[in-house]
């Protein structure tokens, strides 16, 4: 557990110096909860390359990445990101994900670029 919270850690510390790159190479990791904090880190650095950068996970196995990933896709208002984030609102298996890609597809399709 000490492992995943230094992980953690390393994450925000590249989120909060908008170090897309880094946070990158954390985005493949095997544990879902270092791939979740990643979606949700992401959601802290609003560029255009961060939206391409949550595509993939958009499309994670893990339904908690994939809420995590659409949440912070409105978090940085990433359009390019919208049909994504409508397909897991409409048509994920997971409820969860739903709720959370719906949340975020309101936003997305709400703001003005």
């Amino acid at each position: 557990m000490a492992k995943l919270e230094a992980i953690k850690d390393k994450i925000w510390k590249l989120a909060k110096k908008n170090k897309l790159d880094g946070l990158i190479k954390y985005s493949g990791d095997s544990d879902e909860n270092v791939r979740t904090e990643v979606a949700l880190a992401m959601g802290q650095i609003k560029t255009y390359e961060s939206g391409m950068a949550l595509i993939p996970l958009l499309r994670d196995p893990s339904p908690m990445v994939r809420a995590a990933a659409a949440t912070s896709a409105a978090d940085i208002e990433a359009k390019h990101c919208e049909e994504y984030v409508k397909k897991l609102a409409f048509a994920d298996s997971d409820p969860n994900v739903r709720i959370a890609a719906k949340a975020a597809f309101d936003r997305l399709k709400t703001n003005v670029v």
